[in-house]
Parts: structure tokens; sequence; C-alpha cells
């Protein structure tokens, strides 16, 4: 869980996938926004791939440049509920502690960007200090991660006001104050089988075939929108009829294999919070800015939108608010029929026809700073100061916002994540240990049923990947996977066999008992491996490849752990370009039924120094 590399000292040479959409072969290196349906992928294959016999100097890494920091709408100051007077912690994600690659300094609460909270996961422009860089040119097999420090970091001392708003909470209490503490060892249970009902996970197969040729090619590609700041464009989706992707204030519907526009829902200002989930009837929710700022501001994340991903429009619009001001949310979630919405003046929820389940209330110190979605919906509710802070860990009645069950976490413990909710799993960073900027030191396996702790996994920063913002985006991970009664987490990189080589491995730990299975899939010597998602009991992953490689989807069975190839990516330097530009640790990546989709969480300004950049890009595979 270490920080990314720096960027080259040279750019790269021009290229990519040729003309982006819509544009004539001549087109000037900054393209903008696609106008309708995307020319036919132009032929690979116009920058020479490396040449037998020379293996001293590999092709430089690729770079497009991860965006500069963020730019617009950031929500506003947090809002702290009444009675509960907070100086933002000095903790992860903030100045002054040891530096976050993924997190944003900001002066006196104010917004840095344009459509998102400051937090883990969002990338800067090279020579920004504290943000994530593109791999340095190497050796073969990709920059080692090591615990030195990789990236200049200018160190921001920030001045925080004190925050005292009088926020309205929703007053909820479990009646149940004998929750288990975190007692239980790494490798410690309090018993109970997962919610799938085999602790093993037992492989019963997944609904991804193998397909006739894995080799694939680029089905469409889109262009990175024109803008002279930085956007957030964080959400894609995709379903059976429709790849959908955020732009700048707007969310557009492409056919997911010829990337034709189908549809365009227009927004007033930028996204600035998507789920991943998304309802049986193909519905999701974002959180929007209510019109688009003016450079340097912000105008607040209030608006609260459900999108028919099908039909492609916006079912409604919805805001919550604290006394006569509408709440800024910090998160956004889908579970089962209810949306629901967090942020430091509590949590709301609404059905799926609108109507509004719950909101905040003026009695209660705790608020539910956010929520996990999908099978069940869970919700991190804070109580106390900073220098006394508690979380509850709540499953909730989705209609009702009845508590299910609750797992109170130790004293002190500022920040928690959920990385699933059924089987219910939570990342935290106890004691500020994981000292990478991860936001995680252990995995806390609770059972749904009684709240109480089943395992503690302990997963050390330096021998760990895998991220979460506990901050404000609660259900914000990346590189990490739950299922089959497993916790699937890919390790740190090390070296690999080969000279100059890299690899790492996803290791897989047992959610009763916290203890590794003893199953290990290995990427391969220049291949890094990263959990993508659960297919049944088998696990999707990407394999982000060497310099002269082209990424893969594997697909580990959950019981042998033998692993199968889904997909494997052009090996030419312009499609190896663009793939690798869009790191793990940060971008969308969605693969199903043969087709893979990589797309960008932030617009900015293009340098064209770096050559082309692309907001998405398509693969397919011959069958």
């Amino acid at each position: 869980m270490t920080q990314p590399p720096p960027p080259p000292h040279q750019p790269p040479q021009q290229g990519g996938f040729g003309p982006p959409q819509d544009q004539p072969p001549a087109a000037p290196p900054t393209p903008p926004a696609p106008q309708g349906p995307p020319a036919t992928p132009p032929a690979f294959g116009k920058a020479p791939e490396q040449q037998p016999g020379h293996p001293q100097q590999p092709p430089q890494a690729p770079h497009t440049p991860p965006p500069p920091p963020p730019g617009y709408g950031y929500p506003q100051a947090p809002q702290h509920p009444q009675g509960v007077p907070q100086t933002p912690p000095p903790g992860y994600g903030y100045p002054g502690q040891q530096p976050n690659p993924y997190a944003q300094p900001t002066a006196y609460g104010q917004p840095t960007a344009y459509g998102q909270q400051p937090g883990y996961g969002y990338p800067g422009h090279p020579g920004q200090p504290g943000m994530p860089m593109q791999p340095q040119p190497g050796p073969p097999g990709g920059p080692a991660k090591s615990k030195a420090p990789l990236i200049i970091i200018v160190s921001a001392v920030v001045a925080i006001a004190l925050i005292v708003v009088g926020g309205l909470v929703y007053t909820r209490s479990s009646g149940d104050d004998s929750a288990k503490k975190d007692t239980a060892g790494s490798s410690g249970s309090t018993g109970g089988k997962d919610a799938k009902g085999d602790s093993r996970g037992g492989s019963t197969g997944g609904k991804e075939k193998v397909p006739a040729d894995t080799a694939s090619k680029v089905l469409f590609q889109v262009p990175l929108p024109t803008t002279d700041d930085t956007v957030v464009t964080s959400g894609s989706w995709l379903t059976d009829k429709v790849y959908a992707k955020s732009g700048i204030a707007e969310i557009v519907g492409y056919d997911p294999a010829k990337g034709t526009k189908l549809w365009t829902v227009k927004l007033p200002g930028p996204v600035c919070q998507a789920t991943d989930h998304i309802t049986p009837d193909h519905m999701t929710a974002v959180v929007f800015q209510p019109r688009m700022p003016k450079k340097g501001s912000s105008e607040g994340c209030s608006q609260l939108a459900l999108i028919d991903l099908d039909a492609g429009t916006k079912l409604w619009t919805k805001t919550v608010n604290s006394g006569d001001r509408p709440i800024n949310f910090d998160n956004v979630t889908i579970a089962q029929n209810t949306v629901a919405v967090g942020s430091t003046s509590g949590g709301a929820a609404f059905d799926i026809s609108g109507k509004l389940l719950w909101q905040p209330k003026p009695t209660d110190t705790c608020y539910d700073a956010g929520y996990g979605g999908g099978a069940k919906l869970v919700a991190v509710r804070k109580c106390g100061g900073y220098d006394s802070r508690q979380l509850h860990i709540q499953t909730i009645d989705p209609k009702s916002g009845k508590v299910i069950s609750e797992y109170k976490m130790t004293a002190g413990i500022e920040y928690a994540a959920i990385v699933s909710t059924d089987p219910l799993v939570v990342a935290a960073d106890v004691g500020d240990s994981a000292g990478d900027g991860s936001g995680i030191s252990d995995y806390f396996s609770i059972d749904n049923k009684t709240g109480k702790l089943r395992a503690k996994i302990s997963a050390p920063g330096e021998e760990y990947a895998g991220r979460c913002d506990g901050i404000s985006r609660i259900e914000y991970c990346r590189q990490i996977a739950v299922g089959g009664g497993k916790l699937f987490v890919p390790t740190e990189e090390h070296d690999g066999s080969g000279q100059y080589s890299k690899t790492n491995e996803i290791i897989a730990f047992d959610l009763a008992t916290g203890k590794q299975t003893g199953q290990r899939a290995d990427a391969g010597d220049g291949y890094t491996i990263s959990p993508l998602r659960m297919d049944g009991t088998n696990l999707i992953a990407y394999k982000r490849p060497p310099y002269d490689k082209g990424g893969q989807i594997v697909s580990i069975d959950g019981g042998s752990f033998k692993e199968t190839k889904l997909l494997e990516n052009p090996a030419t330097k312009a499609v190896r370009d663009a793939e690798t530009s869009m790191l793990p640790d940060y971008a969308e990546i969605r693969y199903a039924q043969g087709r893979l989709y990589m797309s960008s969480v932030f617009a900015h300004k293009v340098n064209t120094a770096y050559g082309k950049e692309y907001l998405a890009v398509a693969f397919g595979t011959g069958g």
C-alpha cells in the first residue's frame, strides 16, 4: 500500500489509438468531447513494438498524466451535528501527517476541486504535491513499489478553522449496547458461517465464460472532454444494454459494442459522487452540483438524482436541508430499492419513487457519516468528538431505517469503510498504523444478524495493497473483493524471477477465522494483479501488464484457485499507453461477457506534450 512512483522526466512520444471519436485523422492533439457516433477505431500498430534481440533498453513507460488536483465542486466545509464541535482531525487524508498521494490539502475547509470531496483516490497532474504520478521509465516489469519516497511531496501547512455547524441528525438506537469490542485477534473468531453458508467458499462457478478467442481489440474510445480546469467525472455503469459514463456535467450512455451514443442526461453541474450499485431495473444514483461553478469556487454537492440507465433519463432530483441550508452530501449508495446519502449532518434515504424514507433530526449527537449498499444497507454511525470518537457499524432496514444489528468499534478509531455488506466486512486504519495513506491496517468480519465480530484480519501496509477512503466516501474501496466466505487482498509489488521484473499475488483470508486459506494467485513476472469483483464464488481480477504485453482479465476459481484467462489486450504501444494510464488504484474498471471498460475519474486541461488522453476505453474479445 505504497505511494505511486514519480512521472517520467521526458514526455512520451505522441501517439495513441489514432484519431479520437468523430475527429478526422488530422485532428488537433486536444480532442473535443465526442458529439456523435464514434468512428470505427483505427488499426493499431503505428508505434513499433519492442524488437527481439534488444532487451537492454525497454520502451519508456507509458505516460498519460493523471489529472491535476481537484477542481469543480468540492462540497463546502463539513457540517457537524449540534453539540459536537470538532476540529477536522489530522488523521488520514489531512495535512500534517504522513503524506497521502490520494489526499488533497485544503485551506480552511474550502473546496479545491470541482465535483468531489477531498480524499483518497483522485490523482493530480505532474508536479502537484501529494499526487499520484505515472510510472517512471525504467527496466522491464515496471517500477518497483518501495517504502522509500517515490514522489516529491511538498508539505502543506493548512490552517483548519474550528467548525461548529448546527447539524440535524436522524435519531436511531439499536437498543443493544452489548456488541462485542475489537478484541478478537487476527486469527480469532466469534463463530458463525459466512452469509452464503460456506466458510470455505467451495467453487460453484460463475457467469463469465471463456471466449473462443481471448485476444481483444479496441471497441471504441471516448476522448477526454475539453476543459480549462479539473472536473470530476466519477461514475461508470455497465448493463446488457448500455455502458454509461459521467462526463462534464452530464452522463452519456454508449452502445456497449460500438460506442455509439445512445443517450445523454444533462446536469446543471458536475457529478460529485456516484454509486457503483444498480437496481434490478437498471437504475443508479449520483450526487451533483446545482450549477457549474466559476473557476476556483464551489456550489456544494447538494443534489441527489436517480438515473434510469436503460431509458437514459433522470427520474427525479432531491435535496435535504439542515435548517434552511441544503446539506452537502459526501456519499451515495443503493441498497435494494433504497437510495441513501450520508454527510457530516447525518444520513437520509429515499425509495425508488422519490419518497423520503428518513432524514436528519436535531435530537441526537450521533450521525450517519455514510452507507454501504448492495444486498444490504449498512451505516457507519459516528458518536462523540474527535478525541473520543466511537464508530457504530449498523446493519439497518432499508425502508424504515430500523437497526437490525450493531457492532461498536474500539473507541478512538476515527474512520471506517464498508468493503462489503453481505457478508459484512469493514476496513479501518487502527491507531493510524497503516503508515501509507491507504486507510487500511485491519479488516473486520462482522455477523450481519448478531452484530458480533467474527474475525479481525491484520493487513500491514508494507505487505498488502488495496485502498479505502473512510473519511467521506464510506464505500470507496479499490483492489479488494469479498465472496465465498473469503476476503481477497493483493500483496505489494516485489521482485520477480526475471531481471528487473516485479510482480505480486492475491491472498485469500477466511472470514470466519481471519486466517489465510493457503490460496494464492500469482500475477506472473512483470504483471501486477488486482481483484475487481466476484463472479459467483470465482474472483474476477485485472492484471496490469509489463512494458511489452497487454493487460489481462482472469477468472480465479474460488475453490482450486486455478487461474483462467478471459481477455488479453493488444501489446502495441498505443494501446499500452492508454491502458496503463488508468491505474487500478483509482480508475473505474468494468468487465462482463468478454468486454473490458476502463475510465478516468477526472477530466482536466490536456497537456499535448503527453499525447492523447481518454475519458474511457473499451476492449472486446473475438467471441
